[in-house]
C-alpha cells in the first residue's frame, strides 16, 4: 500500500460496533449501568480494605490496586464507546487514539504482571508460611507493585512507540469499537509484517511468561494444599486462592482469544471484546467478594451491620 503523503490523519473513525437507531438507546443505558457499577464495585472494595484492619493484609493490598487498575481499564474504553452511540459517528482524535492505546496496554499489561505478583504471594502464603512475614512486607508489597506499573507503562511506550510511528496517510477507519494495537496497524500504508511480529512477539512473550509464572506458583500451591491433613484444612486454603485463580481464567480467556485471532471480526470477537472491556473490570469485585468471607464481612460493615 503507497502513502499519499508521510503525514498521520487528525482523526480516526471506531467502526467495529454497528448498531441501528433501536438499539442506540438500549445500548447507552447498558454501558453506562455497567461503567457505573464498576466504579462503585471496586470503590466499595478499596474503601472495605482500608477502613477494616483485618484486611491490611498483602493479599487485599494487591486487590485494592487490582481494582484501580480494573476502574481505569473500564474510564478508557466505555465512556468513548457509549459517547460513539450518541455521535453519528464514533470519531476518535490522533492524540486521542495513541492516548487510549497507551492506557489501555499499560493498564492491561500491569493487571498481567499483578496477577502473577498475587499468585507468588499465595504461593509464599501457602508454601512458605513460616517465612512470609518478611518476605511480603509492606516494604516488598510497595516494591512489588510499582514494579508492576513500571513494567505495564514501559512495555506500553514501546509498543505504542512502535505503533504511532508508522505512516497511515488517509487511511482512518478502524474496524473496531476502540483504537487496538492489531486493527490500527492494517491502516498502516506501508509493509507491517516485521513491526506486527515483534509486536505479537513482545506481546506474546510478557502474556506468556506471566502464565507460566502463575501456572507454576499453583502448582506448587495445589500439591501443598493435598499434603494438609485435615478436610477444614484443606479448604481454608483453597478458599484463600480460588477468587484469584478464578479472575486469572477470566483475564486470560478472551485475552488469548483477541491475540491469538488478531484477523477475526465476526460477532464472536466483538462478544468478547466487550466482555474483556466492559463485563471483566464489573466482575472481579465481584468474584472477590462471593469467594471471599473476610471481604464479604468487612463490606457488611461498612454498611453498618453485624455479620451474621
Amino acid at each position: 500500500m503507497e502513502c499519499p503523503n508521510q503525514s498521520s490523519p487528525n482523526e480516526f473513525i471506531l467502526s467495529g460496533f454497528p448498531c441501528t437507531e433501536d438499539l442506540k438507546v438500549p445500548l447507552i443505558l447498558f454501558f453506562s449501568v455497567i461503567f457505573a457499577l464498576t466504579l462503585c464495585g471496586n470503590s466499595l472494595i478499596i474503601l472495605a480494605v482500608i477502613t477494616n484492619l483485618h484486611l491490611h493484609k498483602p493479599m487485599y493490598w494487591f486487590l485494592c490496586h487490582l481494582s484501580i487498575l480494573d476502574m481505569a481499564f473500564s474510564a478508557v474504553v466505555v465512556p468513548k464507546v457509549t459517547a460513539g452511540f450518541i455521535q453519528p459517528k464514533n470519531i476518535i482524535s490522533f492524540s486521542g487514539c495513541v492516548s487510549q492505546v497507551f492506557f489501555l496496554n499499560s493498564v492491561g499489561c500491569t493487571e498481567c504482571f499483578l496477577y502473577t505478583v498475587m499468585a507468588y504471594d499465595r504461593f509464599l502464603a501457602i508454601c512458605k508460611p513460616l517465612h512470609y512475614g518478611n518476605l511480603m512486607s509492606s516494604k516488598a508489597c510497595l516494591l512489588l507493585s510499582l514494579g508492576t506499573i513500571i513494567g505495564g507503562t514501559l512495555h506500553s511506550a514501546f509498543q505504542t512507540s512502535l505503533t504511532f510511528h508508522l505512516p497511515y496517510g488517509e487511511h482512518n477507519n478502524i474496524d473496531y469499537i476502540f483504537c487496538d494495537i492489531p486493527s490500527i496497524l492494517k491502516l498502516a500504508c506501508i509493509e507491517i509484517q516485521l513491526i506486527e511480529m515483534v509486536i505479537i512477539i513482545d506481546m506474546g512473550f510478557v502474556t506468556i511468561t506471566c502464565f507460566l509464572l502463575i501456572l507454576a506458583s499453583y502448582t506448587y500451591i495445589i500439591t501443598a494444599i493435598l499434603k494438609i491433613s485435615s478436610h477444614e484444612g484443606r479448604h481454608r486454603a483453597f478458599s484463600t486462592c480460588s477468587a484469584h485463580l478464578t479472575v486469572v481464567v477470566i483475564y486470560y480467556l478472551p485475552l488469548f482469544s483477541r491475540y491469538l485471532r488478531p484477523a477475526s471480526r465476526d460477532i464472536l470477537e466483538s462478544v468478547v471484546c466487550v466482555f474483556y472491556t466492559t463485563i471483566t473490570p464489573l466482575l472481579n469485585p465481584i468474584i472477590y467478594t462471593l469467594r471471599n468471607k473476610e471481604m464479604k464481612t468487612a463490606l457488611v460493615k461498612l454498611w453498618g451491620r453485624n455479620p451474621e
